[in-house]
C-alpha cells in the first residue's frame, strides 16, 4: 500500500484525524491534475508499481513539476528517456524539499530516486544481456529500473553472437536467472540462442542498432518475433523501461509493491481438542 494511504488510515483509525481532515489529506487520490498532466497515484495500489514519468517531449519545467508531486508518496520516482540538455535544465530543482538527492544516468537517459534504499526480493535474479556495446544504452534503461523496482540484477554485457564463445562462459550464470532480458541491434539473434539454453523466461528487446537494412530495429524486431526457440516474448524496438517491467512482474509475487511491508503470517487455527472417553458429541442422541 502506499505508505501515505497507510498513514491517513491509521491516523482516522486512531482518533488524530477527522474524518473532514481525512477526506481533505485523500483529496489527491486516485489522480492530481496539475493541467498539463494527471497523475496517477493509484498505480501502485493497482499494479505494485508507480508511475513513471516519460521524458521525451517534456519540458523541463514540467519534469520537474512532476517528480515533486510524485515524490510526496515517498515511493521510488523514475523518469525515462530524459537527454542531457534536459536534466541540465531541470538541474538541482529535481532534488528539491529532498535531503537525498536523485541520480541521473547519461547512458541509459534515466534519472532515479529513492526516499530510502529499495531492498532486493523477488524469487531470483534478473540477467540484463547485452549483445554489443551499442546496445548499452537500452540494456542498462532495462537494468536500472528492474533494480529501482527492488529486483536483483546481473549483467552481461558484449555477449553477442558474433563470439558466441563470450556467451557460453556465462552459460551459469544464466542457468540461474529467474527471467532474461536479451538486448540485441543487428540480426537480433541473441534472445533465440538464449531461449535455447535455459528454461526461465526470456525477454527480447530489439534495439535500433545496426545498417541500413535493419530499418531502424525492425530487422531485429521481426527476427525476434519469429524465433524458433519457445516463449520468447518480445517488447518494442528500444524498450528497455517495457522489459524492465515484465520481468519484475515474472520475478515478484502478485500482490506485492514495492513498498510494501512483509504480509503478517496467517493465523493458525488451534488443534481441535479430543473429547473425553465416554463423552457424547453435542447433537447427537444419547
Amino acid at each position: 500500500m502506499d505508505p501515505r494511504v497507510a498513514s491517513i488510515v491509521e491516523d482516522l483509525a486512531a482518533g488524530r484525524l477527522t474524518a473532514a481532515q481525512g477526506l481533505a489529506a485523500l483529496r489527491d487520490f486516485p489522480t492530481e491534475d496539475l493541467g498539463f498532466a494527471r497523475l496517477d497515484h493509484h498505480r501502485l495500489l493497482r499494479q505494485g508499481l508507480p508511475e513513471v514519468v516519460y521524458g521525451a517531449g517534456k519540458t523541463a519545467e514540467q519534469i520537474v513539476a512532476i517528480v515533486a508531486k510524485l515524490k510526496r508518496h515517498a515511493h521510488p520516482v523514475l523518469v525515462t528517456r530524459l537527454d542531457e540538455a534536459t536534466a541540465r535544465a531541470c538541474g538541482s530543482d529535481l532534488d528539491a524539499g529532498h535531503t537525498i538527492p536523485g541520480r541521473y544516468d547519461p547512458l541509459s537517459r534515466t534519472w532515479a530516486w529513492t526516499p530510502s534504499p529499495v531492498a532486493p526480493r523477488g524469487e531470483g535474479t534478473i540477467v540484463v544481456a547485452c549483445a554489443g556495446t551499442s546496445d548499452l544504452p537500452v540494456s542498462e534503461e532495462a537494468a536500472i529500473t528492474a533494480e529501482l523496482f527492488g529486483n536483483r540484477v546481473e549483467r552481461l554485457t558484449d555477449v553477442g553472437v558474433a563470439g558466441l564463445h563470450r556467451l557460453l562462459e556465462r552459460a551459469d550464470v544464466l542457468r540461474r536467472a529467474r527471467v532474461i532480458i536479451a538486448v540485441a541491434g543487428m540480426e537480433g539473434a541473441l534472445p533465440s540462442v538464449i531461449a535455447g539454453l535455459v528454461a526461465c523466461p526470456v525477454i527480447a528487446v530489439p534495439t535500433s542498432v545496426g545498417y541500413g537494412a535493419s530499418l531502424g530495429g525492425l530487422a531485429a524486431l521481426l527476427a525476434m518475433l519469429n524465433s524458433c526457440a519457445a516463449g520468447v516474448t518480445v517488447v518494442n524496438i528500444d524498450n528497455g523501461f517495457g522489459a524492465a517491467v515484465a520481468a519484475t512482474q515474472i520475478n515478484q509475487p502478485v500482490g506485492e509493491s514495492i513498498t510494501a511491508a512483509p504480509a503478517a503470517a496467517p493465523a493458525v487455527a488451534p488443534p481441535p481438542v479430543a473429547p473425553p472417553p465416554g463423552s457424547v458429541p453435542l447433537g447427537e442422541p444419547t
